[in-house]
């Protein structure tokens, strides 16, 4: 029993450490890095006995040829690899605990049994980082309408202030000055947790390994673009509910919705029946959408009944005060995002 235990600790502890190396040296994400390091340490200590060591015979382990000649942990991806680590660790964690209640270590065993679901929780935000259709405020970067402040700064503040969604779109920049910017702002949204998407570029979203892509009318379908990112997040632009039921239709993970009223940061904009549109879809779409184009503070009162997100440019990324804009949004929207949909 002792030896089922010290070995599972081993296995459990080595599968956190992979996965914590790569959120803290890969991917710069200090907040799941930290999770993991704790729970390691728990692992550890949570049970410790000086029979481990010394009923541990590692050498007459008959499970080491078997594993040696055994090519069923062969990987291809750093997908695969975050995958059977995290896997490895939640067994482990679940051998524990079983051999500790027949052991008399009943409330101990309960202990890694709590580790355990964590895990589960962990491994969401590992493996797929889901779209954060919780957060209403939706970041669409634009260093033309920010004052002589970069792009890295705008985002820097407004992740600072809570904002969790980041959408980086530049049309006129070479592509190496978008690559590099992009670098830059995926490491920091990475540090505060958020979501950083790409408008239109998948290569560099699939280089900086962004959190999503988003796509216009005029781009790429969402079947051909999910050959290309697979289960990277995929939003799209509409105009019309025929072209949202389509997104949904396609699998999108949310629509962006407008423009619903005049908006002058985009040029050559669609036209849509606007807040009626808006309207349209909170009564009918069931996947978290995006309203965009010219929504101000003071139009927010006229679509609040039909908001699930909205997207601002020059509001917040003009602003003297980013931080004191995006409160003040917050303060309007307060507690009333409610629609039929159920997705606030």
């Amino acid at each position: 029993m002792y030896r089922i235990i010290d070995a599972n600790i081993n296995r459990v502890s080595e599968g956190l450490r992979v996965v914590e190396d790569y959120m803290r040296f890969k991917k710069n994400n200090k907040l799941v890095a930290t999770e993991l390091r704790e729970m390691r340490h728990q692992v550890r200590k949570l049970f410790q006995d000086r029979l481990l060591i010394h009923m541990r015979d590692s050498i007459r382990d008959v499970g080491n040829e078997i594993s040696y000649n055994s090519r069923l942990d062969f990987k291809t991806s750093e997908s695969e690899l975050l995958t059977a680590n995290i896997k490895r660790a939640q067994e482990g964690l679940r051998v524990i605990e079983e051999h500790l209640k027949i052991m008399g270590f009943y409330d101990i065993s309960k202990s890694y049994e709590k580790l355990r679901y964590h895990s589960y929780d962990l491994e969401k935000k590992i493996v797929k980082k889901m779209y954060p259709s919780d957060e209403h405020i939706y970041l669409i970067l634009g260093e033309e309408f920010s004052n002589g402040r970069s792009n890295f700064e705008v985002a820097k503040q407004a992740l600072e202030s809570g904002v969790r969604i980041i959408q980086y779109r530049e049309k006129s920049k070479s592509k190496r000055e978008k690559l590099e910017e992009c670098k830059a702002i995926q490491i920091l949204v990475n540090r505060y947790d958020g979501f950083f998407i790409i408008n239109d570029d998948i290569d560099i979203a699939q280089i900086i390994q962004a959190d999503g892509i988003h796509l216009g009318q005029d781009d790429m379908s969402i079947k051909d673009a999910r050959k290309i990112v697979g289960d990277m997040c995929i939003g799209v632009s509409t105009h019309t509910i025929g072209e949202a039921r389509l997104a949904v239709l396609e699998s999108a993970d949310y629509i962006g919705v407008g423009p619903i009223f005049l908006t002058q940061t985009k040029k050559n904009v669609v036209a849509s029946k606007g807040v009626e549109f808006l309207k349209e879809v909170s009564d009918e779409i069931k996947i978290p959408y995006v309203a965009i184009g010219g929504i101000k503070i003071n139009r927010l009162e006229s679509i609040k009944p039909y908001i699930n997100q909205i997207a601002m440019i020059s509001e917040i990324c003009s602003a003297e005060d980013i931080k004191g804009i995006i409160e003040q949004i917050r303060g309007e929207l307060n507690h009333e995002l409610y629609n039929t949909n159920g997705c606030c």
